[in-house]
């Protein structure tokens, strides 16, 4: 008895070694066929030109949106670009003009899906429908956990998030029947890595990010391909107009000094130029710089390792208090260190595109 129970008992073993390698080998084969069909498509797919193409562009009016604007509009693209702000739609349609481009603008806040809606309608009477949709609004918060409002996820949610839903639900049913389309959504390293002192902003990109990949996974198949573009350190001159909580000149004097540093921050035309070439590749995935490179793959390999490092990070970032939970804009929070010779490059990115009034 005590032969058969032995003999059973390998039997068994052997049975479930036999079946976790099957097991195994079917999901690596799964994985290798999948990667295979993956390059076989790439191959046979050809780089869209983006020349006569009609491309729409949400926060639009200045930063990365403007130079993203400017970029489509070199490459022969019919750019249109929405933004809430009529004053900066009109100066970032003088900017273009004066290069010699073309520029339609629509006052939209992307937060609202009628008006979303009456945007593409609109933008495809004047362009065509929309080829190539560029979802780069966005808001920013900074400031500790203990000054951010339950507004502040909601704001970043729905600028995010719930925008980035909207236009792409407007153009998707013509891309869809025509069969052709581009979808690039600007996420950040913080829909990646959660930084501290931009919780808020953080729950909103990574929710972007998942949202975009899944997206690329579902229209694929109509020839609509979705890039998520992941930025580090950029600069876009967009401090000034970020919002600054609790002790706001400090929050803005490290926040506004790390944007601009040339080693760790790439300039807005360089990201620009990249995001347009991965949009006309159709790349799934565009991490923006070295740096965010490293950073996103090291907390990926050894994320305890990454969380420690933020945690220490988070020690030298300034304590809550001065204006506790209220706002005030970078342009209202300079100190010595923001208006130094350190922030030269980003105070410079600021006039070029439409950061000042």
């Amino acid at each position: 008895m005590k032969r058969m129970s032995h003999r059973s008992s390998d039997i068994v073993r052997l049975g479930v070694a036999t079946g976790a390698a099957a097991t195994g080998l079917a999901i690596a084969g799964t994985a290798l066929g999948a990667a295979l069909i993956a390059k076989a498509l790439l191959r046979g797919s050809r780089r869209y030109n983006v020349r006569d193409k009609s491309v729409l562009i949400t926060g639009g009016s200045r930063g990365l949106g403007l130079v993203l604007a400017r970029e489509f509009a070199k490459r022969g693209a019919r750019v249109a670009v929405c933004a809430r702000s009529a004053a900066e739609l009109e100066r970032a349609k003088s900017n273009l003009w004066s290069l010699g481009y073309q520029l339609i603008t629509a006052v939209c806040d992307v937060t609202d899906r009628e008006q979303v809606q009456k945007t593409v309608e609109s933008v495809a009477n004047q362009l065509g429908p929309v080829d190539i949709l560029v979802n780069n609004a966005g808001t920013l918060a900074v400031g500790p956990m203990d000054t951010m409002t339950l507004e502040d996820y909601r704001e970043s949610l729905d600028i995010h998030f719930w925008a980035p839903l909207y236009t792409m639900l407007a153009v998707l049913p013509e891309m869809r029947r025509r069969r052709e389309g581009r979808i690039v959504n600007i996420s950040s390293i913080g829909g990646k890595i959660s930084v501290p002192h931009l919780l808020a902003y953080s729950a909103g990109k990574f929710a972007l990010a998942g949202l975009s990949e899944g997206m690329r996974a579902e229209v694929a198949k109509d020839n609509v391909l979705v890039t998520t573009v992941y930025p580090g350190l950029m600069r876009t001159g967009s401090p000034r107009n970020a919002d600054f909580k609790g002790k706001h000149r400090s929050e803005y004097a490290w926040f506004s000094l790390s944007d601009a540093l040339p080693i760790f921050s790439i300039s807005a035309e360089r990201a620009a130029r990249q995001t347009v070439d991965a949009c006309e590749r159709g790349t799934a995935r565009l991490v923006l710089s070295l740096p965010a490179k490293l950073g996103i793959k090291l907390h990926e390999i050894f994320p305890d390792f990454s969380m420690a490092a933020l945690a220490m990070a988070q020690k030298w970032l300034p304590e809550p208090g001065g204006i506790g939970t209220q706002r005030a804009k970078g342009r209202e929070s300079h100190s010595f260190i923001s208006r130094s010779w350190l922030t030269v490059l980003d105070e410079r990115a600021a006039q070029r595109n439409n950061q000042i009034a």
